[in-house]
């Protein structure tokens, strides 16, 4: 990492002076369910603290929505009417860092209710002012400076990486079936999120409070963000530019979750990659400043079968779903970058077999995909993984982009998947480090 990190160093240093010209944004998001893992995965309010010298911004995760009033509530009552003070308290020892209140997320799941943030757009200013009215108490009541939007709207459909005849075909029966239309209602539902965060903005303003919006992966900024109208709404704009693909969305072949450039072979998609989510906010008139790049501190994981092959070479064909949870993450399919850092070849497990085995790891010499790591599947069939993540070093090569683009900064996502007890190397955040150097 000390060769890459000198070589980037040099690059920064040789850019332009406007490059330097004001502070970058490092925004830290922080899941507060994170407080209630078990284990070492249980980050505590001490170990917060640390990374706290390295972030402008902590915006705290999550609050809902409720899908009748349209009122802003607590997700976890119990943990929440402690832990906002709790959190909001560390701002006395980091008096330039401001702590926002996020709403929505992937916490905020409401099987009952899955549309109800179009609900809250489609209900007209008198039930909209319910929400406001509960978001300017819920944050004045608890100290927080500002709200944050990452509203639960209609993801795209996944797709599958298909071959020329393939793709005619998949053209030919879009035309017909409009089978990825997710939303028709979608340039209205525009329309109202414009007015919506136009009467929102008013209202916080007035009570000194801040407005910051999180585009969630996957949501399509054509559908729902007039841009040259909604760009002032928000003090920054945090762009998620990650988990184009996961193995939950498209099980049957993993690829890179979050490259910078879009890979040119194999007929992909050319909006899953960083530049075109970045250009297409640049190119309708949103300041580069407002926007931050998103970071994700953790990895993909697919299960690989014998028909997957050996070289793990993206596009992985045939696999078959999420890997495995992790013992910290818990969840199948996803590892924190502790999680895959410990899976890489060292002196403890350089001897083990099966699914303990450890992972060969393929770096992105072009600097423009990002890392992946693999184990095919045995014998049996069994104990096969890919992983897509960012390490250290290539979060290192994405803020280096972030100031190439002039964008305002980072939004790290999030702080409870980064290393924070330093179980890796010994170095504590190691992620959210090397994207403060850089920055």
């Amino acid at each position: 990492m000390r060769s890459l990190c000198t070589l980037l160093l040099l690059f920064a240093l040789a850019q332009p002076p406007a490059a330097f010209a004001a502070e970058k944004n490092l925004v830290c998001f922080y899941d507060s369910a994170s407080y209630l893992r078990q284990g070492f995965a249980k980050l505590l309010p001490s170990d917060l603290e640390l990374g706290l010298n390295f972030c402008s911004h902590l915006i705290y995760g999550y609050a809902g929505l409720k899908p009748q009033t349209f009122e802003v509530f607590s997700l976890n009552v119990d943990l929440d009417m402690f832990h906002y003070h709790e959190i909001v308290l560390l701002k006395a020892k980091y008096p330039k860092m401001k702590v926002f209140l996020s709403v929505g997320g992937d916490r905020d799941v409401d099987e009952a209710n899955p549309l109800k943030y179009l609900g809250l757009l489609e209900s007209g200013r008198a039930d909209q002012q319910n929400f406001i009215d509960s978001a300017i108490s819920l944050l004045k009541r608890n100290g927080f400076d500002g709200l944050d939007l990452a509203f639960q709207l209609p993801r795209n459909k996944p797709r599958k990486v298909h071959g020329s005849v393939g793709s005619v075909w998949k053209q030919f029966k879009k035309i017909f079936t409009g089978d990825y239309v997710v939303d028709p209602l979608a340039s209205e539902h525009k329309e109202q999120y414009t007015e919506f965060t136009q009467n929102l903005r008013t209202a916080l303003q007035r009570s000194n409070l801040s407005l910051s919006m999180t585009v969630l992966p996957n949501v399509n900024s054509t559908w729902y963000f007039d841009v040259p109208k909604i760009k002032n709404n928000f003090e920054f704009i945090n762009l998620l530019a990650f988990d184009f693909l996961t193995p939950e969305r498209n099980p049957e072949e993993a690829d890179y979750t979050a490259p910078i450039y879009p890979p040119v072979e194999q007929n992909r998609l050319p909006h899953y990659n960083i530049e075109f989510q970045v250009d297409y906010w640049l190119q309708n008139q949103c300041p580069a400043q407002k926007l931050n790049l998103g970071i994700a501190t953790y990895g993909r994981a697919w299960k690989m079968t014998p028909n997957s092959g050996f070289s793990g070479a993206p596009v992985v064909p045939e696999t078959d779903g999420p890997a495995p949870a992790g013992l910290q993450s818990q969840i199948p399919g996803l590892l924190s970058w502790p999680e895959i850092c410990a899976k890489m070849p060292n002196k403890v497990n350089a001897e083990y077999r099966g699914e303990n085995a450890p992972l060969r790891k393929v770096t992105d010499l072009q600097q423009r995909y990002g890392n992946y790591a693999l184990r095919p599947a045995d014998d049996n069939g069994e104990h096969g993984i890919w992983v897509s993540y960012d390490d250290p070093d290539f979060a290192a090569i994405k803020a280096s982009y972030v100031r190439t683009k002039g964008l305002g900064g980072v939004a790290l996502y999030d702080l409870s998947y980064d290393d924070f007890r330093g179980l890796c190397t010994g170095s504590r955040f190691p992620i959210l480090r090397a994207i403060k150097h850089f920055l």
